[in-house]
């Protein structure tokens, strides 16, 4: 249904099934040249695009494994009695400054800054060292020479250069790096600080929707992210189904909203599940700035900064599942917190459903798709072939019936190449590339 058709470009597996081995992030820098993936084992991996290959010109570079480091271990909080998880919840990268590449990984309490650097020479020939780097007896030393550098297998450099801890009660749930590639934030329930780059021993508290008596909580922060342009800009999502859009030019605590942006319930619709299939798991700016995407249970909706009464765009994503809420909250699937992602143009949206299936709508033609990440699905330069799922009567060849779906397979964390027709699906422990189909 898209002028846009996606090939199985690479496929990344990993080694073995278990728990850890779960993807729990995925993001492309701002090149898209890398693509890191973080697991619930605390490691991450870095995958680098290979450059095109001269002999096929119309073959794209495939992206293939550039690093692997543990980036969180598991720990535990004595005052509290509680075990802290390695599980990697966020990645983000820093706008490229020189050769090396920064990045900022997160588990529910501590964020990493980690340098990636890499080195092709090594120094040889020192005057007070010997070649294993023990420094020699200077009596020994009758003659100087100079230092030099000689060529060796590339080997890349992983470095935790800051750690910044101690300063959520409550899990982080994302983390976003400012405009001015100084400052970053980090929000969790009830709590969103403010992290200059350079500083780890303190951050500021810019929101802050603990009520005195917990008893009176009614709403927790699930998402937060800043304007892409706009470095006094944010926003946050909360389990209401509402954003807020803070200024932090009108005061040091953004409590207080500039935007409240909430769509209107309708009391006929109104049940028992309402409220939480209603809490938003995902909040993005477009590129532009000018629109932000959300991803609740069901829907994913577009809305526009200047209009806060009702979304620009709403997109179900997975409507044939609201009849059976009842059996997705006894097995807990009805809290499952799914992703979304903008394609480079804005003008394409993606997010992730159950049975390995992710959505793609074309914001232009109102055309909508259904892919599946699968191996079968998913041979090299295979076309992916469209999806459609049925409620009942008459079934086409290839149509699923909903009651077949495999809720254990889920698409949770997607991500799009920020300038190319590019994608990178996260399907439990495997990680599907696919990109632009080539004529």
């Amino acid at each position: 249904m898209f002028t846009v058709q996606f090939v199985a470009g690479h496929q990344c597996c990993r080694s073995m099934s278990e728990a850890t081995d779960i993807i729990s992030t995925v993001e492309f820098n701002h090149t898209g040249e890398l693509l890191a993936t973080g697991d619930k084992g605390g490691r991450v991996v870095i995958f680098q695009r290979e450059p095109e290959c001269k002999t096929e010109p119309y073959s794209q570079g495939e992206y293939n494994v550039y690093s692997t480091f543990q980036s969180h271990e598991p720990e535990f909080d004595y005052l509290k009695s509680l075990e802290i998880e390695e599980k990697i919840n966020k990645i983000r990268w820093l706008p490229q400054q020189n050769a090396a590449h920064f990045l900022l990984s997160t588990n529910d309490k501590t964020i990493k800054l980690w340098k990636v650097s890499e080195r092709d020479k090594r120094p040889e020939g020192y005057n007070l060292k010997d070649e294993e780097g023990r420094i020699k007896d200077l009596s020994t030393v009758t003659s100087l020479q100079v230092p030099v550098l000689k060529p060796m297998d590339l080997m890349v450099e992983v470095s935790p250069r800051r750690v910044f801890a101690n300063a959520h009660t409550y899990h982080v749930n994302s983390i976003s790096v400012n405009s001015d590639h100084e400052t970053y934030m980090s929000a969790d329930d009830l709590r969103i600080n403010l992290w200059h780059l350079g500083i780890t021993d303190r951050s500021f508290n810019i929101v802050d929707i603990k009520p005195v008596n917990m008893e009176d909580l009614t709403e927790v922060i699930t998402a937060a992210e800043f304007h892409p342009h706009h470095c006094n800009l944010l926003v946050y999502s909360s389990s209401k189904g509402t954003l807020r859009l803070c200024d932090m030019r009108e005061a040091a605590l953004c409590d207080k909203h500039s935007k409240l942006f909430e769509e209107p319930e309708d009391p006929s619709n109104r049940s028992f599940f309402s409220e939480i299939i209603s809490s938003v798991s995902d909040v993005k700016f477009s590129h532009s700035g000018r629109y932000l995407l959300t991803r609740d249970y069901l829907t994913a909706k577009v809305w526009d900064l200047n209009m806060e009464n009702k979304p620009l765009e709403i997109y179900q994503v997975h409507d044939y599942l609201r009849s059976k809420l009842c059996s997705l909250y006894e097995n807990d699937c009805i809290f499952d917190k799914f992703e979304c992602a903008w394609n480079g143009s804005d003008s394409v949206i993606m997010t992730g459903a159950y049975n390995n299936f992710f959505r793609m709508f074309d914001r232009n033609t109102k055309r909508d798709v259904t892919l599946e990440a699968s191996r079968e699905s998913s041979k090299p330069r295979a076309v992916l072939k469209p999806r459609r799922v049925c409620q009942g009567g008459k079934r086409r060849k290839d149509d699923i019936s909903v009651d077949s779906l495999d809720f254990t397979k889920k698409i949770l964390h997607t991500a799009w190449h920020p300038t190319e027709n590019i994608i990178a699906i996260a399907a439990t422990n495997n990680l599907y590339i696919f990109q632009d189909k080539f004529n």
